[in-house]
């Protein structure tokens, strides 16, 4: 039932999901974080969650753009179910901030590997990571999954690796122009200060430890599947699958180093999750297997998400 819905791309299925995820947004304020209607700014939440909404066109996009997986919904699936395995991310605006705009510098990143416009696509996707950083400042260091894209598709061209430069010297330039005219220049310094919070590495509740190591083991083993499987079929997706796996490491070491009481930074892991899970579904021939898991994976969720609201 559910693998003939999402086995295929129809319409039908983003409805589901974004109205989906527009009640999962909505219950986790109002029931997870005690919110009211007289706490709530209006705007900043419509543009968060516009922002959220958009998340799931921007993902579908790049993994259609670039045959990450087959023709089917289930990435998207799966990306909304994160939502409901992970309900705390989405108190933390930050968090969905600089998931968007690295899934824009990820859409510009793969596409090196046509070999045209290199150079435009490298200022790109470095400018948009460094304004995702605006956010979380510890976002800057997906900066070396640039430079894995260049070492990998073209190296030997100099010029590749100083756009990475021009990059720093103009976002520094129009982020302190901006901060001049709004007088808040001292952003610069308190933001990007680069601290450690050492007391908030290892998350205080063990529902949350646990929770978040499950799913980094599940992860890495789905990660080694996938290259194993694609060095088996003779498949060219493994330069394409490096990076999404550089990704999802960066992404872990983001969530630790920004880890505090009031953010929750694991939703930058969701692309490259989702790369690796739906990979491992294609793989299945067993349909009633396949419909297993995928009531597995979407009940179980949402069951524990009940009970925690």
């Amino acid at each position: 039932m559910i693998s003939s819905i999402f086995g295929k791309t129809k319409p039908i299925n983003f409805i589901i999901l974004l109205v989906s995820l527009f009640l999962i947004y909505w219950a986790v304020q109002f029931y997870l974080f005690d919110f009211t209607i007289i706490n709530i700014e209006i705007a900043s939440v419509i543009l968060v969650l516009m922002t959220l909404l958009f998340s799931v066109f921007i993902v579908d996009f790049i993994i259609k753009r670039n045959k990450l997986t087959g023709t089917n919904s289930y990435a998207i699936l799966y990306f909304t179910l994160l939502f409901v395995v992970f309900p705390e991310t989405l108190g933390d605006s930050n968090a969905i901030f600089t998931s968007f705009f690295l899934l824009l510098a990820m859409r510009r990143l793969l596409s090196i590997k046509s070999l045209k416009n290199i150079k435009l696509k490298i200022f790109d996707a470095g400018l948009w990571i460094c304004v995702s950083s605006i956010f979380y400042e510890w976002a800057i260091l997906y900066l070396l999954l640039v430079f894995a894209a260049i070492y990998i598709y073209e190296p030997k061209n100099i010029r590749n690796w100083l756009v990475i430069l021009s990059v720093g010297f103009c976002f520094f330039m129009i982020l302190y122009g901006i901060l001049i005219l709004a007088n808040e220049t001292s952003f610069l310094t308190s933001h990007y200060d680069f601290t450690i919070d050492t007391s908030a590495i290892y998350p205080i509740k063990w529902w949350s430890s646990i929770k978040l190591s499950l799913y980094v083991v599940l992860n890495i083993g789905l990660a080694f599947w996938t290259f194993v499987h694609l060095s088996k079929g003779g498949v060219g997706k493994v330069a394409t699958m490096r990076l999404i796996a550089l990704s999802f490491f960066i992404g872990l070491v983001v969530n630790v180093l920004v880890s505090t009481e009031n953010t929750n930074a694991v939703m930058v892991t969701f692309f490259p999750s989702i790369i690796f899970i739906v990979n491992y579904l294609e793989s299945i021939k067993k349909p009633k297997f396949l419909e297993l898991i995928l009531v597995l994976s979407i009940v179980v969720p949402i069951v524990v998400f009940i009970t925690k609201l």
